[in-house]
Parts: C-alpha cells; structure tokens; sequence
C-alpha cells in the first residue's frame, strides 16, 4: 500500500463485520481505524444464535464469547414439532452485548484504534480515499442495515416484498432445550435461544407492526413455558429487514455484512455471514483484487438467499401451515436445510 496514507485501511461501523474485519486486516499486516459513533458495547434486536460456520469463524479470529452450545434447530407448531442437529460441531447462543465485547476486547489487545466517530465522506482517489480528510488506502463500510454510506455512494436498491420486522426480549429462566426453536405463527414466527444458564432470549419476526407481548400472544405453547419468567433486558427492534445493494464494491470502497444487503433473519445465519464476507473482504484487499471480492461475496451469500427466499415463499403463501408437518414427514430434507443453514 502506499506509503502516503496515514492508514490502510478505515472500517465504518464497530459492530461484529466491522470488528471482524479490523481483526483480520490486523492479522494480514495491515494498519487499521475503527470509527464508530456509538460508545461502548452495543446491544441490538438479534436472534443470537451463532451458526457453526459463525463459530468456527470466530474462533479462527481467537474469540471465544461465553454462551450455551447449541446442537441444532426446532420447528414448532401447536401439537407439533421436527427437530434435527447439526452434523459437525455446534453453534452457540451468545447475547448480542456478549459477542460485541469479546470482538471488542480482541480489537483492543490486538492494537487497533477505535475512534467514536461517524465516517461522514469518503472521496475517491487515484490510489487511495480520502475519508474526512484522512489519507487512506481502502474503506470497508460495515455500517449496518441502513447504512448512511451504502446510500451516500448510490449502493442503495429497491426492494420488493412486504417489511419484515424483528422484536427481540430476553428472560430469566433455564433453557429447555440446547435447540434453536423456531416457532411458527399465522402471521409471525418466534425465536427462541438458550444464552446462558438462567437466560434465554425471544425474537419475533412479522410483517405486523404491534407490541411486543400482542406477538407473543399468537404463541400459546411458548407462553406457558414462558409462564412466570422475569424481563432480563428491554424489548429492541429492527426493520424493516430487507435491504439490497446494487453492488459491493465501489472504487475502493468494500461493503461487508448488513450493509452489503440483507434478505431476512428467518435462517439465523446473519453474523455467520458477516464473519464471512469480513475475511473475504481483506483477503481481496491483501491481493488487490476488488472485483474479486463481489464475486466472493455472491458464493457466501447465494446457498443463504436461495433458501431464506424459499423460505420467505411458503411461509408467505397458503401453505405456511404445512412447514412444520412437512419438515416431520420428511426428515432428510429438514436436516440437509438445517445442515446448509448452518455450515
């Protein structure tokens, strides 16, 4: 890289791609700064079940979150359910604010600068970005689902389909099952996942806008386990959750998780696919090979956007209530998509 910029490379956003992608720049020999306008550790409305790509991920950056092992996932319904595990190793239920720590504290031992700050402009130079003014070789912009940069650089694409909204609340009770379970509604399907000993956390996923609790209530058998069971943190949104980008890179500028484009939380592999393009991302920038990178971006994402959409398809058309009966019957195919869901 050239020798006139002060910094190789400036990542947008200190969430978990940004984080993940400052580790490996890091570990490739690259100097690297963080900005981020939130202090601190960030919580975020998240299902918190990590795939076992995205734990395998993580452990090659040497982050080790605490959380509950997670051996597979649950389909439920009323008086029905389908389960399967995971062939290899498993995922792990992580709180959100845990995992942000742990990538948090590897950043700092690592030696990487985090500045509480907003990337505000990024100019486009023969060699180099100008990014506030600060001579840099690349931006990798990991600056969320409604990425300010994403839209500043005319990345931003229409989307079709109806909103989907995320709600997600955490209570104090010992998990019942070492499954993800994920249970299906008329209109809505809840998330349940074992974060710890005493705590798990519930998402719900809709297209209606309404309370957290009137979700809820369209989950009968959920509540009763729920039954009792203390709030251990506030109920959190987000959404609306599709959102596409025309293209991942522009000039020298990489896009890389939420803010590369998102289809839906339905299979649960949002940080597992972050972890992923973060290291595609710097492996292109250490080559120099940008257009390879949306390329590889199109590998990590396609087994992902083929099945969500599919997914997305039934759970939108009359035959939503045969989801979970189908995966009963037949249960070869359950375990390959909970199979492809998770490595």
């Amino acid at each position: 890289m050239a020798s006139t910029h002060a910094v190789d490379v400036v990542v947008a956003g200190g969430g978990p791609a940004g984080l993940a992608t400052a580790l490996h720049a890091r570990a490739a020999g690259l100097s690297v700064l963080v900005r981020d306008p939130r202090a601190g550790v960030v919580d975020k409305a998240c299902g918190e079940g990590v795939m076992p790509a995205g734990v395998a991920h993580l452990e090659a950056l040497g982050v080790r979150p605490a959380g509950r092992e997670i051996v597979g996932i649950r389909y439920c319904a009323p008086g029905r359910s389908a389960a399967t595990r995971f062939r290899g190793p498993p995922g792990r239920g992580v709180r959100r604010t845990e995992l942000h720590a742990a990538l948090r504290e590897a950043v700092r031992a690592a030696g990487i600068p985090v500045e509480q700050a907003r990337v505000e402009r990024v100019e486009q130079q023969r060699g180099g970005v100008l990014v506030d003014g600060l001579p840099a070789g690349y931006v990798v912009a990991a600056d969320g689902l409604h990425s300010p940069l994403r839209r500043a650089l005319g990345l931003d694409a229409a989307t079709r389909g109806p909103a989907r909204y995320g709600l997600r609340r955490h209570v104090r009770l010992a998990p019942w099952t070492d499954h993800v379970e994920v249970h299906w509604a008329e209109h809505a399907e809840a998330y349940v996942t074992p974060v710890g000993e005493e705590e798990v956390g519930v998402a719900v996923l809709t297209t209606r806008r309404a309370p957290y609790e009137e979700h809820l209530a369209a989950f009968p058998e959920l509540l009763e386990r729920l039954a009792g069971a203390v709030a251990t943190s506030t109920v959190r949104g987000a959404g609306p959750l599709r959102q596409e980008s025309r293209r991942r890179v522009a000039g020298r500028v990489l896009l890389v998780g939420d803010a590369s484009g998102y289809v839906d939380a339905l299979t649960g592999e949002g940080i597992s696919l972050a972890l992923a393009q973060a290291r595609a991302a710097v492996d292109h920038l250490v080559s120099g090979d940008l257009p390879g990178y949306e390329r590889a971006w199109r590998r990590v994402v396609r087994r992902h956007r083929v099945l969500t959409r599919a997914l997305l398809a039934v759970g939108g058309s009359p035959a939503r209530p045969l989801l979970v009966p189908a995966a009963q019957r037949l249960p070869r195919v359950f375990s390959a998509v909970v199979e492809a869901i998770g490595g």
